[in-house]
Protein backbone atom coordinates (compact mmCIF):
# COMPACT_ATOMS: atom_id res chain seq x y z
CA UNK A 1 0.00 0.00 0.00
CA UNK A 2 1.20 3.41 -1.02
CA UNK A 3 2.04 5.43 1.94
CA UNK A 4 0.56 8.91 2.25
CA UNK A 5 3.23 11.31 0.53
CA UNK A 6 4.77 8.52 -1.62
CA UNK A 7 4.49 9.24 -5.48
CA UNK A 8 5.01 6.59 -8.02
CA UNK A 9 5.41 6.78 -11.41
CA UNK A 10 2.95 5.63 -14.27
CA UNK A 11 5.85 4.62 -17.81
CA UNK A 12 3.45 3.28 -20.14
CA UNK A 13 2.76 5.49 -23.32
CA UNK A 14 -0.46 8.27 -23.58
CA UNK A 15 -3.55 6.95 -25.52
CA UNK A 16 -5.73 8.70 -27.13
CA UNK A 17 -9.32 8.51 -26.16
CA UNK A 18 -12.71 9.36 -28.57
CA UNK A 19 -15.39 9.56 -26.11
CA UNK A 20 -15.93 11.91 -22.82
CA UNK A 21 -15.90 9.86 -19.62
CA UNK A 22 -18.21 9.47 -17.06
CA UNK A 23 -15.85 9.11 -14.27
CA UNK A 24 -13.54 12.22 -14.04
CA UNK A 25 -14.97 16.09 -13.90
CA UNK A 26 -13.14 18.99 -14.50
CA UNK A 27 -12.50 22.60 -12.92
CA UNK A 28 -10.47 25.87 -14.28
CA UNK A 29 -8.89 27.43 -11.60
CA UNK A 30 -9.42 31.19 -12.44
CA UNK A 31 -9.19 33.22 -8.87
CA UNK A 32 -5.77 34.92 -9.62
CA UNK A 33 -5.11 38.24 -9.67
CA UNK A 34 -3.07 38.66 -12.74
CA UNK A 35 -0.73 40.88 -11.21
CA UNK A 36 2.14 41.18 -13.87
CA UNK A 37 -0.31 41.61 -16.44
CA UNK A 38 -1.86 44.81 -14.39
CA UNK A 39 -4.85 42.73 -13.58
CA UNK A 40 -5.39 42.12 -17.22
CA UNK A 41 -7.34 38.94 -17.40
CA UNK A 42 -4.93 35.82 -18.11
CA UNK A 43 -7.78 33.67 -19.48
CA UNK A 44 -8.74 35.67 -22.23
CA UNK A 45 -5.42 36.32 -23.81
CA UNK A 46 -5.44 34.98 -27.21
CA UNK A 47 -3.39 32.38 -28.27
CA UNK A 48 -3.52 31.59 -32.31
CA UNK A 49 -6.06 33.33 -32.65
CA UNK A 50 -8.50 31.98 -29.79
CA UNK A 51 -8.94 33.01 -26.04
CA UNK A 52 -6.97 30.48 -23.68
CA UNK A 53 -9.98 29.76 -21.46
CA UNK A 54 -11.67 28.76 -24.62
CA UNK A 55 -8.88 26.44 -25.99
CA UNK A 56 -9.09 24.64 -22.84
CA UNK A 57 -13.01 24.13 -22.82
CA UNK A 58 -12.09 22.69 -25.88
CA UNK A 59 -9.91 20.34 -24.61
CA UNK A 60 -11.45 19.35 -21.90
CA UNK A 61 -14.81 18.71 -23.43
CA UNK A 62 -13.09 15.96 -25.72
CA UNK A 63 -12.43 14.64 -21.68
CA UNK A 64 -15.53 14.85 -19.74
CA UNK A 65 -18.98 16.76 -20.23
CA UNK A 66 -18.86 17.99 -16.53
CA UNK A 67 -16.71 21.15 -16.81
CA UNK A 68 -16.58 23.87 -14.29
CA UNK A 69 -15.00 27.30 -12.89
CA UNK A 70 -13.26 28.54 -9.76
CA UNK A 71 -13.75 32.05 -9.95
CA UNK A 72 -14.55 34.85 -7.29
CA UNK A 73 -16.14 37.05 -9.85
CA UNK A 74 -19.19 34.54 -11.06
CA UNK A 75 -19.63 37.41 -14.05
CA UNK A 76 -16.60 37.44 -16.04
CA UNK A 77 -17.37 33.88 -17.70
CA UNK A 78 -21.37 34.43 -18.19
CA UNK A 79 -20.34 33.85 -21.96
CA UNK A 80 -18.70 30.51 -21.52
CA UNK A 81 -22.22 28.63 -20.00
CA UNK A 82 -20.25 26.74 -17.20
CA UNK A 83 -20.99 26.76 -13.85
CA UNK A 84 -18.52 29.17 -12.08
CA UNK A 85 -18.21 28.52 -8.01
CA UNK A 86 -16.47 31.17 -5.73
CA UNK A 87 -14.12 30.14 -3.66
CA UNK A 88 -15.21 28.33 0.04
CA UNK A 89 -12.52 29.49 1.75
CA UNK A 90 -11.38 33.02 1.58
CA UNK A 91 -7.62 33.99 0.55
CA UNK A 92 -6.80 30.72 0.47
CA UNK A 93 -5.22 30.84 -2.60
CA UNK A 94 -4.89 28.08 -5.43
CA UNK A 95 -4.72 25.85 -2.95
CA UNK A 96 -8.60 27.21 -1.96
CA UNK A 97 -9.28 26.65 -5.37
CA UNK A 98 -8.57 22.98 -5.85
CA UNK A 99 -10.53 22.32 -2.18
CA UNK A 100 -13.57 24.58 -3.96
CA UNK A 101 -13.43 22.33 -7.30
CA UNK A 102 -12.88 18.81 -4.78
CA UNK A 103 -16.29 20.26 -3.63
CA UNK A 104 -18.32 21.47 -6.30
CA UNK A 105 -17.43 18.68 -8.69
CA UNK A 106 -19.96 16.15 -9.49
CA UNK A 107 -17.31 13.27 -10.19
CA UNK A 108 -15.08 11.33 -7.82
CA UNK A 109 -12.11 12.11 -10.24
CA UNK A 110 -11.69 15.62 -10.60
CA UNK A 111 -9.10 17.16 -13.30
CA UNK A 112 -7.77 20.44 -12.27
CA UNK A 113 -5.74 23.17 -14.16
CA UNK A 114 -5.08 26.45 -14.39
CA UNK A 115 -6.29 28.97 -16.32
CA UNK A 116 -3.10 30.13 -17.58
CA UNK A 117 -2.12 26.77 -19.61
CA UNK A 118 -3.05 27.34 -23.47
CA UNK A 119 -1.42 23.77 -24.52
CA UNK A 120 -3.64 21.26 -22.50
CA UNK A 121 -3.55 18.25 -24.21
CA UNK A 122 -6.10 15.23 -24.24
CA UNK A 123 -3.97 12.13 -23.76
CA UNK A 124 -2.24 14.02 -20.74
CA UNK A 125 -5.35 14.80 -19.44
CA UNK A 126 -6.24 11.02 -19.88
CA UNK A 127 -3.25 9.72 -18.05
CA UNK A 128 -4.31 11.53 -15.18
CA UNK A 129 -7.47 10.62 -14.82
CA UNK A 130 -6.38 6.74 -14.99
CA UNK A 131 -3.78 6.86 -12.36
CA UNK A 132 -5.72 8.66 -10.04
CA UNK A 133 -7.80 5.43 -9.64
CA UNK A 134 -5.87 5.02 -6.79
CA UNK A 135 -4.33 7.55 -3.88
CA UNK A 136 -5.50 10.96 -4.13
CA UNK A 137 -4.48 11.39 -7.38
CA UNK A 138 -1.37 11.77 -10.12
CA UNK A 139 -0.48 15.32 -11.40
CA UNK A 140 2.17 15.94 -13.87
CA UNK A 141 6.29 15.86 -13.08
CA UNK A 142 8.13 17.49 -15.19
CA UNK A 143 11.41 18.59 -14.62
CA UNK A 144 10.61 21.75 -12.96
CA UNK A 145 8.99 19.68 -10.33
CA UNK A 146 5.22 18.78 -9.88
CA UNK A 147 2.46 20.27 -11.41
CA UNK A 148 -0.72 20.84 -8.81
CA UNK A 149 -2.56 22.88 -11.48
CA UNK A 150 -2.25 20.16 -13.97
CA UNK A 151 -3.66 17.27 -11.82
CA UNK A 152 -6.65 14.86 -11.41
CA UNK A 153 -7.45 14.59 -7.84
CA UNK A 154 -9.92 12.33 -5.72
CA UNK A 155 -12.49 14.02 -3.78
CA UNK A 156 -11.24 12.07 -0.90
CA UNK A 157 -8.44 14.42 -0.45
CA UNK A 158 -10.92 17.34 0.23
CA UNK A 159 -10.15 16.45 4.00
CA UNK A 160 -6.20 16.55 3.77
CA UNK A 161 -6.58 19.89 1.76
CA UNK A 162 -9.47 21.30 4.15
CA UNK A 163 -6.50 21.00 6.97
CA UNK A 164 -3.38 22.01 5.13
CA UNK A 165 -5.55 25.52 4.50
CA UNK A 166 -6.59 25.52 7.97
CA UNK A 167 -2.92 25.20 9.11
CA UNK A 168 -2.14 27.81 7.02
CA UNK A 169 -0.07 25.97 4.23
CA UNK A 170 -0.68 27.66 1.49
CA UNK A 171 1.75 26.47 -0.79
CA UNK A 172 0.83 24.18 -3.65
CA UNK A 173 4.52 22.37 -3.17
CA UNK A 174 3.49 21.17 0.60
CA UNK A 175 1.08 18.65 -1.00
CA UNK A 176 3.64 16.67 -1.98
CA UNK A 177 4.27 15.70 1.45
CA UNK A 178 0.37 15.64 2.39
CA UNK A 179 -1.02 13.37 -0.19
CA UNK A 180 -1.07 10.61 -1.90
CA UNK A 181 -0.11 11.07 -5.23
CA UNK A 182 0.89 9.18 -8.10
CA UNK A 183 3.10 10.75 -11.21
CA UNK A 184 3.25 11.13 -14.86
CA UNK A 185 6.73 11.90 -15.85
CA UNK A 186 9.40 10.69 -18.65
CA UNK A 187 9.23 8.95 -20.90
CA UNK A 188 5.30 8.32 -20.82
CA UNK A 189 4.82 12.43 -20.30
CA UNK A 190 7.13 13.00 -23.25
CA UNK A 191 5.17 11.00 -25.77
CA UNK A 192 2.27 12.80 -25.11
CA UNK A 193 4.43 15.97 -26.78
CA UNK A 194 7.55 18.39 -26.35
CA UNK A 195 7.21 18.56 -22.41
CA UNK A 196 8.14 22.21 -22.08
CA UNK A 197 4.95 22.68 -24.30
CA UNK A 198 2.77 20.42 -22.19
CA UNK A 199 3.65 22.95 -19.73
CA UNK A 200 3.47 25.98 -20.47
CA UNK A 201 1.66 28.93 -18.32
CA UNK A 202 1.49 32.38 -19.03
CA UNK A 203 2.99 33.72 -15.25
CA UNK A 204 4.37 37.28 -17.55
CA UNK A 205 4.08 39.16 -20.40
CA UNK A 206 7.25 38.19 -21.09
CA UNK A 207 5.87 34.06 -21.10
CA UNK A 208 3.06 35.37 -23.36
CA UNK A 209 5.49 36.80 -26.00
CA UNK A 210 7.43 33.40 -26.00
CA UNK A 211 4.00 31.82 -27.06
CA UNK A 212 2.96 33.89 -29.90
Amino acid sequence: MQARGEQTTDKRLCHDVSVTRSDAAAAIIAGGQARRFGGRDKCRLEVDGRAIIVRQIEVLRRVTSSILIVASQTERFADLGLRVHPDLVADAGAMGGIYTALEAAPADRVLVVACDLPFLNVEVLERLVDLAAEGDGAWVRSPRGVEPLLACYRRSARSVLRQEIEAGRLTLHDLESALRMRALEGAALAACGPVDRLITNINSPEDYARVQ
